[in-house]
């Protein structure tokens, strides 16, 4: 999922645009905690997930840790429209909340990757 910073967000787009946008994607979202907040940063993220989870396109998301570093979290995400998450997902109020308090628990912004099926 391409790197990007928190502040990036706001009224435009912070991902780059693809002409198979509306076709289906995997996304990879790796978070590194900030030390001793792991589990502050693991509670976050399960609340803004409750969210997530009820928006349209979303077929599966589910949250990875490291066993070895606790600090490590992986979200593998399935979407059925990539321009939807890249769009409206990326600009819904949730995310934007959580991106604004995740300066007290996260070490810096995600890591995001996109990924086709073949």
């Amino acid at each position: 999922m391409l790197m990007f910073s928190f502040t990036a967000y706001g009224n435009k787009s912070v991902l780059p645009a693809n002409p198979a946008d509306n076709e289906s994607i995997i996304v990879l979202v790796k978070y590194i905690a900030q030390s001793g907040k792991e589990e502050m940063a693991i509670n976050a993220i399960n609340e803004l997930l409750k969210k997530v989870s009820k928006e349209p396109y979303l077929k599966g998301i589910v949250l990875h840790r490291n066993p070895l570093d606790k600090s490590n979290i992986l979200l593998y995400e399935k979407w059925s429209d990539g321009a939807y998450f890249k769009g409206a997902h990326m600009k819904s109020p949730h995310l934007f909340q959580f991106i604004t308090d995740s300066s007290t628990f996260l070490a810096g912004p995600p890591e995001i990757s996109f990924w086709k099926t073949e």
